[in-house]
């Protein structure tokens, strides 16, 4: 079996021993975000699956977008990236 060469770890184990591997980050192609494709990303970023700059470049994000991502996350918790609930957790 052939293993292509990747920098940084293959998979991490998150606080509550859930394993995030490269393969479970979204497709590069992806144009439709939802909070839990959002969340993956966030995550991989926060726990050194892959770069932020990486995360930037391979999703064609801009640091703006990403900052939000993950502010929201960081204040409100994962739900927070739900577009039915953006708006509430804007006004507060």
């Amino acid at each position: 079996m052939y293993l292509k060469k990747v920098d940084g770890p293959r998979q991490v184990t998150l606080p509550d021993g859930s394993v995030l591997s490269r393969a479970d980050l979204p497709p590069a192609e992806t144009r439709r975000w939802v909070a839990s494709r959002k969340a993956i990303v966030v995550r991989a970023v926060a726990y050194g699956l892959i770069s932020e700059s990486e995360a930037l470049k391979r999703y064609s994000l801009s640091d703006e977008e990403f900052a939000l991502w993950r502010a929201a996350v960081e204040t409100h918790g994962e739900n927070a990236l739900k577009v039915t609930t953006l708006q509430k957790y804007r006004q507060l």
